[in-house]
């Protein structure tokens, strides 16, 4: 009779980690799985014609915004399970003060196609299409990206070398070892770090991409234009001393700001007017055809 406490314990104990397996298991598919949405027509005010770019993996959907001559254009990238919709304030802002603007869905998002969330490996070949694009549009413009999150990780990954003049990471994680473990963290507690190699495992069957393939910190260092580097005090998806790390491996010239009193969230939102001061600033020296 000693025994049955035991089994019964053992039983709940196996019981307990089937059921965390298949809560990994079925966060795996919720964060690879698409973020397709429709996005419908241009807004009002925004003075763009919708674009469709070809890539090996589909279409990808987006708004241009052709902008004056010599004053520069600038990538708009969202984050993860949004659209380009995350980044029509931006744009909005961006053409009031005369920058030409791309807003595109990511694959697997929005319009896009594709069929599978990557966090950035695959999403890279459309930040390259995207950038062909640009420079077809517009011969002879400075390119500026900005990139939320996973687009962050995307233009990091695409590896865009001298196409692209200027570049604001906002909130890009380091690793995906990392991304994963902060996320299950916050949602688990200490459990869930537990389980993160659970997911991670996961990710290179699902994806088709390898590990290696998923350290964005590891790429920054071939960047070659000046970049600023953008995080949130209080976030616990990208933590600000991640974000120091990720401001340290980017080459000069760099610049670094970490939002007060911001988590994971939309910074332009969060600090709008410090966000347009510091960011137009930066595109303003590099972007323009005089820069200083």
């Amino acid at each position: 009779m000693a025994r049955r406490p035991m089994l019964v314990a053992l039983a709940c104990l196996a019981a307990a980690a089937l059921l965390g397996a298949a809560a990994v298991f079925a966060a795996g598919e919720y964060l690879s799985g698409t973020a397709h949405a429709v996005i419908g027509p241009v807004p009002p005010g925004l003075n763009a014609a919708a674009v469709l770019i070809p890539t090996e993996n589909g279409p990808i959907a987006g708004w241009h915004v052709r902008g004056p001559a010599g004053g520069g254009t600038v990538l708009l990238l969202h984050g993860v399970r949004a659209s380009r919709m995350e980044m029509l304030a931006r744009a909005r802002f961006l053409s009031s003060q005369g920058y030409g603007v791309l807003l595109i869905d990511l694959q697997g998002h929005g319009e896009s196609g594709g069929e599978r969330i990557t966090f950035g490996a695959r999403e890279a070949q459309g930040v390259r299409a995207a950038l062909a694009f640009m420079a077809r549009e517009q011969p002879g413009e400075r390119i500026g990206v900005i990139g939320n999150s996973l687009g962050a990780a995307a233009l990091v990954l695409a590896r865009p070398g001298k196409q692209i003049s200027a570049l604001v990471l906002e909130a890009m994680y380091p690793t995906i070892e990392e991304a994963v473990e902060n996320r299950l963290g916050m949602v688990l507690g200490a459990p869930g770090k537990l389980l993160s190699p659970l997911l991670l495992q996961q990710l290179p069957l699902r994806l088709g991409v390898p590990l290696s393939g998923l350290r964005p910190i590891d790429a920054v260092g071939a960047l070659a234009c000046p970049t600023l580097v953008i995080g949130g005090a209080l976030d616990l998806h990208t933590t600000a001393d991640e974000t120091r790390r990720i401001h340290a491996a980017v080459p000069e010239p760099k610049q670094l700001w970490i939002v007060e009193g911001a988590a994971h969230v939309d910074f332009h939102g969060h600090a709008k007017t410090d966000y347009e001061r510091r960011v137009a600033a930066f595109l303003e020296n590099y972007l323009r055809s005089s820069p200083h």
